[in-house]
């Protein structure tokens, strides 16, 4: 099921929150914008997620859109008893979690609702905020690898 999935490409996301001893984050490869009406968003974290129940406490969030060259922000918020924002710089979003410097986009949330699914908890968001840097290209995922958006000049010349 992984390799027939894997050739859906998708975006990388970290999800962040501000948490009563310092900010908390980890990284999502399943996030989805849901509704324009009510303004929602899913994410699906792993039910062996240690941070997203701290975040879910907090009960706000911001979910910030990796950039092309973001790599190493998937990866290390994707580990686990590390300090994951260790030389990150970030600022405030309006509900206070991290807007890790550089995302192509962000968007500040409430928890709405929260699913079961599986081996994965769906979440439901509230958007409040967003935000997007229109010169950033996303970091995208594809068969087990990160992959980028070819440039429009290159698109053209292959037409």
């Amino acid at each position: 099921m992984r390799d027939v999935l894997g050739h859906f490409v998708s975006g990388i996301v970290v999800v962040t929150g501000a948490g009563p001893d310092g900010p908390l984050g980890f990284t999502c490869q399943s996030f989805a914008s849901l509704s324009l009406e009510p303004p929602l968003v899913n994410f699906c974290p792993a039910r062996t997620s240690s941070t997203w129940p701290r975040i879910r406490e907090v009960g706000r969030f911001c979910v910030n859109v990796l950039a092309s060259d973001h790599q190493h922000y998937s990866a290390g918020f994707a580990r686990s008893g590390t300090d994951k924002f260790a030389g990150v710089t970030w600022s405030a979003a309006p509900s206070g979690a991290p807007i890790l410097d550089g995302v192509a986009a962000w968007i500040d949330c409430s928890l709405e609702h929260e699913y079961e699914g599986g081996d994965h908890t769906i979440v439901v968001g509230r958007v409040h905020h967003l935000g997007a840097d229109e010169s950033r290209s996303p970091l995208l995922f594809h068969r087990g690898a990160y992959t980028l958006i070819a440039p429009a000049a290159e698109t053209e010349q292959a037409r």
